[in-house]
């Protein structure tokens, strides 16, 4: 079973090691994360970003029974745990393999992992147009076309990623 823990700042390795310790070492971790460039004062900075932010998915067989998940309920590095999971495990399941088939070979989420719609807007959240709102009008395998202010331009779905608004 998945179950979806929210972390605290910084304490993701600490609340690794507590689960291992008290549940045991079968317990596996999924946290997609995506690598953006950030550019400051002319300069490119390469940072990477977790695609889910605070959040990360953690599964045991044995989170079926009640007392495994009070074990990890009061876990160092751990603000909550999110309640309602055994309903959505089949959508988390999905989310999963979603995530592992758009991974390059470091791990790493790929742009076509995002799915845009047309007339809709989109934040940059890595490239030259870092914080900018692009409305897009159209796309394709390769280029995404759409409006930042009053100016059309074409770009790269490769070296760029967006966010919805």
């Amino acid at each position: 079973m998945w179950a979806v823990l929210k972390v605290n700042n910084n304490g993701l390795i600490t609340l690794k090691n507590e689960i291992f310790s008290k549940i045991g070492k079968e317990t596996i971790f999924y946290n997609p994360k995506i690598k953006i460039n950030k550019f400051i004062k002319s300069k490119t900075y390469t940072m990477d970003s977790y695609l889910l932010g605070d959040y990360i998915l953690c599964y045991n067989k044995n989170f079926k029974n009640r007392h495994f998940l009070t074990a990890i309920k009061y876990c160092k590095g751990l603000k909550y745990l999110l309640t309602n999971f055994l309903n959505c495990q089949k959508d988390i399941e999905n989310f999963i393999k979603k995530c592992k088939e758009n991974e390059d070979d470091q791990g790493y989420i790929k742009q076509n992992f995002f799915e845009f719609e047309s007339k809709k807007n989109y934040e940059f959240i890595s490239g030259p147009f870092n914080n900018l709102i692009l409305n897009i009008i159209d796309q394709n395998k390769i280029f995404v076309k759409g409006f930042i202010g009053k100016y059309k331009i074409s770009v790269s779905k490769k070296g760029n990623f967006f966010r919805p608004v």
